[in-house]
């Protein structure tokens, strides 16, 4: 269409462009017959310069669990995983015969060792040939597989028979191997998984969305941008985000920023200001997992509801705590009612009404020993309330240790948020590892220091975050982690079989008159095999009912009567007990029983030590706290020959554990460190941080405001520093 500008009504130019933009699938040019220039103009999201077209934009863009918004590369995980061949060659020096490829262990006359040997004929090595002398190109055909047709014979009862196969590779039959028998291909535990390493995708740079939705921008930045900021970040964002738009955009912007501002508020005010939206479920603690959903029903504002939260203090620092405890009452100013599973002061203090169950643990608890307000508790004359009013308290010791002169130190950690860090401890101590949520705690110790000490002591294949260098392990021979993970997943394990006592138990039994007359040996009193056990639970006691989609359930065994043992294996005693009255015992009882036999004793008198006197003997694991599955692994180790060259790390050890409990636990750790040992604790407990003989603060804040050492030395000296904001709270504890 043409037309001269001035002498056209509004109707004619408004139907022309019409017409234009249907001919032209939506686009027109505007061509100015002055001076012959194109002016481009589209319905669609479309650059006139260089042509790109967009999407119309639509919530699932944005959305990387939708087809639409996911990476192609890494299906929206934001990372890709391959298989660390070195990881599966831990020793270069071993032959593939010898176990070189530890995945498949040793040689054995099975296929996957025949397909291998047909390669070596094809490129001149030998499964005697140590595996970092096979050239790399020819690595990768025995790890990844080939397309090549390889001859097999095999010549079973002296008829040779050729077979014409092409190889999968090491990776895919271990694979399958763990997918059709569910355990490893070497039979010893150690599966595909341990091999594998993870790096963020190349494709989105770890945003785990296409390239299109970060192409759309609001005050400058991309989703992807967005959401890699801490919540401190993007609060500061969000004040100033709309400086910049017309008055139109604010309109539509006002009631979606007012949303997100009020959502951002609550995850700020329960102290998770130095996550980042984009952290991975997997990564955070039970803690902040717990927060986030507490932050999430704040903000749904429904009333008339009974919230109960177990513990929601975990891995809070004191100066977060006030603001959780606000939070708490909000939702309790609402309309609601809280309950609240806790043993920090602080919270037990703030509660409007508390109920001290007791008076002991396991068989000697049970009941409510006082109920009431915080002051009537103080009044009490129940354990809690002795820690509360001071009557009892953690001693703080009249001298700190100073070391056996040696030190650890980790140079240029690098890994999440921490900047170049450099750690000195010494060994020989109790060191404390103390900071704000967020400040890099975890990502130090657990994730660059233990892994990195495993690897180079131990042979560990877990990879440590970025570090430098370490210096001093010629004064550590082992390095453990004491966490508070069950000892096992299935009835079967106890305490018994994991300390390791209840092989000396069933010798014991083995060695009485009447096994003697019968023939039975140590294992005739395992519940694990077959000749003693019941087989209708398989010595479990218990029969395992599988329940879709719910975890399983255990009902207790119609044929033993959850004695896990048959009649005859029942029938043998050791004065007077049967092994099954044994399993049954409390480990106060046990320690009485065994005392005269030292091999047993020893054993389960530091299962007493460390406070765990009411728990029986043949106690399910399923059916232990996290903290008495971390004194049972303590106990262990008190019960072995040490070096005393050992580091023992713990990531809050305190964690669902009462004032009395904590004393114990401390009493362990110093034997502990007595014996020569180092323990390096990572806490937020007041009680544990000032018998510390040595503290590491990292901070200052969370998130990017940590990742670095801002102060080490003794628990008086930290207390001195006023800025600093576990000193702060650390000062008047140490004063009382």
């Amino acid at each position: 269409d043409k037309f001269q500008v001035g002498h056209v009504t509004e109707k004619r130019l408004h139907d022309a462009v019409l017409l234009a933009l249907d001919q032209g699938d939506g686009i027109m040019a505007l061509l100015d017959a002055g001076d012959s220039s194109l002016r481009y103009y589209s319905r669609h999201l479309m650059c006139p310069v260089t042509g790109i077209s967009y999407n119309e934009p639509a919530p699932h863009t944005f959305s990387f669990n939708s087809p639409q918004g996911a990476c192609p590369k890494c299906n929206g995980l934001g990372e890709i995983s391959e298989v660390d061949i070195s990881r599966m060659m831990p020793d270069p020096t071993l032959s593939i015969r010898k176990g070189g490829i530890e995945p498949l262990g040793k040689y054995r006359n099975i296929w996957i060792f025949w397909m291998i040997e047909a390669l070596g004929e094809k490129y001149g090595f030998t499964v005697d040939t140590p595996v970092g002398e096979i050239p790399e190109d020819v690595q990768n055909r025995i790890f990844f597989g080939s397309d090549e047709v390889l001859k097999l014979s095999n010549t079973p009862l002296g008829v040779t028979s050729n077979y014409f196969m092409t190889f999968e590779g090491v990776v895919n039959y271990v694979g399958n191997m763990e997918a059709m028998s569910g355990r490893a291909a070497n039979g010893k535990g150690k599966g595909r998984e341990n091999y594998i390493q993870y790096h963020v995708c190349p494709e989105c740079n770890g945003t785990r969305l296409k390239k299109e939705a970060l192409w759309f921008r609001i005050g400058g930045k991309n989703i992807g941008e967005l959401a890699a900021m801490d919540l401190n970040e993007l609060r500061d964002y969000l004040e100033n985000v709309t400086d910049d738009m017309s008055e139109r955009q604010k309109k539509i912007a006002s009631e979606i920023l007012k949303e997100i501002r009020s959502r951002l508020g609550f995850l700020l005010d329960v102290g998770l200001d130095y996550l980042a939206l984009n952290r991975g479920a997997r990564t955070l603690s039970g803690g902040e997992s717990q927060r986030i959903r507490l932050a999430t029903q704040i903000g749904s504002k429904l009333v008339n509801v009974l919230y109960i939260l177990d513990e929601p203090s975990i891995g809070l620092h004191q100066r977060d705590n006030r603001r959780l405890i606000e939070a708490l009452r909000s939702l309790r100013d609402a309309g609601n009612s809280v309950i609240v599973v806790e043993h920090d002061r602080d919270m037990i203090l703030s509660a409007d009404h508390i109920i001290d169950i007791g008076p002991g643990a396991g068989v000697h608890g049970g009941m409510i020993v006082a109920e009431g307000t915080p002051e009537e508790i103080l009044k009490a004359d129940t354990l809690t309330a002795a820690y509360l009013n001071g009557a009892k308290a953690i001693e703080v010791p009249k001298k700190r240790r100073e070391g056996n002169g040696k030190q650890l130190t980790i140079t240029g950690a690098t890994g999440n948020n921490l900047k170049r860090v450099t750690m000195k401890v010494p060994l020989g101590t109790f060191i404390c590892i103390t900071g704000v949520s967020g400040s890099g705690k975890s990502s130090l110790i657990n994730q660059t220091l233990h892994p990195a000490l495993a690897k180079k002591l131990h042979g560990a294949a877990r990879a440590p975050l970025p570090y430098e260098s370490i210096e001093g392990l010629e004064s550590i021979d082992k390095v453990i982690e004491v966490d508070q993970a069950p000892i096992g997943r299935t009835p079967r394990s106890n305490p018994a079989t994991y300390t390791g006592v209840f092989t000396d138990i069933r010798s014991l039994f083995a060695m009485t008159p009447d096994a003697k007359v019968r023939g039975f040996g140590p294992g005739r009193f395992s519940f694990n095999v077959k000749g003693g056990r019941c087989e209708g639970c398989e010595g479990a006691g218990v029969k395992t009912i599988e329940m879709n989609f719910l975890p399983d359930v255990y009902v207790m065994c119609p044929d033993c009567g959850g004695m896990r043992y048959n009649r005859e294996t029942l029938e043998v005693k050791f004065k007077g007990r049967s092994i099954n009255d044994v399993l049954e015992m409390t480990i106060d009882d046990a320690v009485e029983f065994f005392k005269g036999i030292p091999s047993i004793y020893h054993k389960i008198k530091t299962l007493q030590d460390v406070g765990l006197g009411y728990v029986r003997l043949g106690q399910p694991s399923t059916t232990l706290s996290g903290g008495e599955s971390q004194r049972v692994k303590l106990a262990t180790e008190l019960s072995r020959r040490d070096t005393g060259r050992t580091l023992y790390i713990l990531d809050e050890p305190t964690t669902g554990l009462h004032f009395d409990d904590v004393k114990v636990l401390l009493e362990v750790l110093e034997r502990l460190v007595e014996r020569g040992n180092t323990v390096m604790v990572i806490e937020h407990n007041m009680d544990v941080i000032k018998v510390a003989d040595y503290i590491v603060d990292l901070g200052r804040e969370g998130g990017r405001g940590g990742g670095e050492v801002i102060f080490t030395g003794t628990p008086e000296e930290i207390a001195e520093v006023k800025d600093n904001y576990t000193g702060q709270f650390l000062a008047p504890v140490l004063k009382h």
